[in-house]
């Protein structure tokens, strides 16, 4: 199955790992090997799958940016601080 990352697969991302993270980061407790496990299955697999993809051609552009890794990781990052904070909100 190829996925190709977009902007909205970036948002999808981003909200899962900022509804998830936030309701399982009272339950890891001290353990350093929970906080890896945690990183690597909530942020950083999502991530890497739907922002950067698999096997993307580099297109660079001036000064060799990728201009829509870049934007994918702005949606990513902009959807994640909104579902944290729609969540925060939601609880109050």
């Amino acid at each position: 199955m190829k996925l190709t990352p977009t902007l909205i697969t970036a948002a999808i991302a981003g909200l899962f790992a900022g509804v998830v993270m936030p309701l399982v980061w009272p339950r890891l407790g001290d353990e350093t090997l929970n906080w890896v496990f945690a990183f690597l299955l909530v942020i950083a697999l999502p991530m890497h799958v739907l922002v950067v993809g698999f096997n993307q051609p580099r297109e660079a552009g001036q000064g060799g940016l990728n201009s829509a890794l870049i934007k994918r990781v702005a949606v990513w990052l902009a959807s994640a601080v909104a579902a944290v904070a729609l969540m925060r909100i939601l609880s109050l």
